[in-house]
């Protein structure tokens, strides 16, 4: 938002001169001389210098000396020195007025950025007792009924409780199209309920909802600076001592050799060359360039936590992605049950048994089999569950009903030491399904396939990333080898690798890395891809609805199931980059040549305003492009 102080100051200021130059030029004014011209100039300069007179001292205070600030005031104190006084008005009123459109445009794409994302409700309609109570979604705990009317913001994540609604998803996901949850699938804050009155229970507090924490990484964005950004603050630290001292070698070291030397003309000179060399062009649109590549992420569902990785991401030629809720739908149906026992046997409650340790777990193919189970009448409530873990890349163990139970793959069984039924190795290798091979106290006991779907823009995003510049993708997957090469090969990606644990897909990534001209971005969902996305080079988490571990370890989110993104996001990087490289050009080419003008006597300070603040709007202007711009 605009200053309205240094607005108006502006408008008087620039009125002012307005007069002050008719009354030097046009009127003619005999009274106009001398110290009257000198007081109406003053009184035109005052109302913008003093703030940027004030900011000089103060940082002179703290011992930061070489400022733009102080780069102003002594440029326009000199062009008084030397009777200039329309001319020192103008560089200070300009440069103030740039300053207030780089404060606006610098503040305006920050808002933009939060108010994207920035749509939690401030009320919930939460049941209390006998009826329904409206409070703040803060003041709403766990395991609480919430009530949703059609029209309005799910407040808080949860669980559905009604049969059916559907949803616009799109402060979470960018997407437009409704997305229908039902009974016991999680609803997310920030969504908005489309169709009926809902309710939900509460599976998570206000400041932990989903909306609230992808929030909070894009306003964290803004500290993680991209290394051009960090150059180019240092950079000016460095540059401007130097165009001062420069300046000052350019009013008095002609006269050892300038045989007709004036000191008022090369002191006319060295003050142009300090009002041209101000870096505040550079120092305000390059970060203004990261802001507008972040917002424009942002509205289609990227999340970048930092500019650093806008430009990571550029640099990215090699795409390692994992299977399940990447590339596959992760929305798993049990399609063949396969108990090893008769009817009337021992272990003749198979489904019983999986069904409820499989309960204890949230992972898509364990929800698949639950979800199964109780479909076929399984009554959950009434078996007891005790001691139920979770074998990350390998599946689940428990006791039910006192009896120890196995569900997982085949290496799950073996390192139980479990014979395992010789038809099982022909199946695992025909079907493309997922197998659970299950154990009952000690023995096999069956199996179960569960099979997942590609999604419908996996082909695109391969196709997408290749058009992207990326010259390899590869497969890597907890899932049997031969699943994985069947969806390697109907994605026609260029490698594949199966029945991967969390540490070997890491023992990948790292192989891929060790080729120095490989750059790794990892793509996965689960909590057990954190550790390949913490090792590699872009670590992007699919899905808004990702585990926590993952969005939380990774450098990009992915807020919509879509993988299509991934070369979306490559490719506003990408032009992010360019644009901040455009308005370096921009900046240093102008700033050269007008420098060069100024040092041989044929650029006036007008000149110098349009070499500072003229640039500094023209990449101000170059950097909002990338928020309008189609990818």
């Amino acid at each position: 938002m605009i200053n309205i102080v240094e607005m108006r100051s502006s408008i008087l200021s620039f009125l002012m001169l307005v007069v002050g130059m008719l009354a030097d030029h046009v009127w003619q004014l005999g009274f106009f001389t001398g110290t009257t011209r000198l007081i109406w100039y003053l009184l035109a300069y005052l109302p913008v210098a003093i703030p940027v007179i004030r900011k000089a001292i103060s940082n002179l205070m703290k011992g930061d000396v070489f400022t733009e600030f102080f780069l102003m005031s002594i440029a326009t104190l000199g062009a008084f020195a030397i009777g200039e006084f329309p001319e020192g008005v103008a560089v200070m009123l300009f440069y103030t007025v740039g300053e207030l459109f780089q404060d606006a445009a610098v503040g305006r794409a920050k808002r933009n950025i939060s108010a994207l994302l920035d749509v939690r409700p401030e009320s919930a309609t939460v049941r209390r007792g006998k009826g329904f109570l409206t409070v703040h979604p803060e003041e709403v705990t766990v395991g609480e009924t919430v009530q949703i009317k059609a029209g309005e913001r799910i407040p808080l994540d949860g669980v559905m409780l009604s049969p059916a609604s559907s949803f616009n998803t799109v402060a979470l996901t960018g997407e437009s199209k409704p997305r229908t949850i039902r009974e016991g699938e999680e609803v997310l804050a920030g969504m908005i309920n489309i169709n009926q009155v809902i309710q939900i229970r509460t599976t998570r507090e206000f400041a932990n909802s989903a909306i609230s924490r992808i929030l909070d990484l894009v306003r964290n964005a803004v500290a993680r600076k991209a290394k051009t950004e960090q150059f180019i603050r240092r950079f000016a630290r460095i540059y401007t001592p130097i165009v001062t001292f420069m300046a000052i070698g350019l009013v008095f070291l002609p006269w050892f050799f300038v045989s007709n030397y004036v000191f008022e003309t090369w002191l006319y000179r060295g003050l142009i060359f300090l009002v041209i060399s101000c870096p505040c062009a550079l120092v305000v649109s390059i970060p203004l360039g990261y802001f507008g590549g972040i917002g424009a992420a942002s509205r289609r569902g990227i999340l970048f936590k930092g500019s650093a990785f806008l430009d990571r991401i550029t640099e990215v030629n090699t795409v390692a992605l994992d299977k399940t809720g990447t590339l596959t739908e992760g929305i798993f149906a049990v399609r063949e049950v396969v108990p090893a026992a008769a009817e009337g046997d021992p272990q003749s409650d198979f489904l019983q048994l999986v069904t409820a340790l499989e309960s204890q777990s949230n992972h898509p193919i364990a929800q698949a089999i639950t979800r199964f189970g109780v479909e076929n009448g399984v009554q959950l409530d009434q078996a007891v569950i005790d001691a139920a873990e979770e074998i990350p890349g390998q599946g689940l163990r428990g006791s039910v009903n006192g009896r120890r139970v196995l569900a997982g793959n085949t290496r799950l069984l073996t390192q139980h030491h479990i014979a395992i039924d010789p038809l099982l190795q022909e199946k695992m290798e025909k079907t493309s399904g997922s197998l659970v091979a299950v154990a009952v106290d000690g023995q096999y006991a069956g199996y179960l396939v569960v099979d997942d779907r590609i999604k419908e823009d996996a082909p695109e995003a391969i196709r997408k990333l290749r058009q992207a510049g990326i010259k390899e993708t590869v497969l890597l997957s907890g899932d049997r080898t031969a699943v994985a090469a069947k969806v390697a090969k109907d994605l026609s990606m260029d490698r594949y690798f199966g029945d991967l644990l969390p540490h070997q897909k890491v023992e990948q990534i790292e192989l891929l890395k060790k080729d120095p001209s490989r750059v790794v971005a990892f793509a996965g969902d689960g909590i057990n891809d954190a550790p390949a996305l913490a090792l590699s080079d872009v670590g992007i988490a699919m899905g808004g609805l990702g585990s926590d571990a993952a969005i939380e370890t990774a450098d990009v989110v992915i807020q919509t199931d879509r993988p299509s993104q991934i070369a979306t996001a490559i490719r506003i990087g990408k032009a992010t980059k360019h644009i901040v490289w455009q308005n370096i050009g921009m900046a240093f080419g102008v700033k050269a040549l007008v420098l060069l003008l100024g040092a041989a006597g044929f650029a006036t300070m007008w000149g110098a305003v349009f070499a500072d603040v003229g640039v500094a709007l023209l990449a101000i202007a170059n950097a909002v492009r990338i928020q309008h711009k189609k990818f």
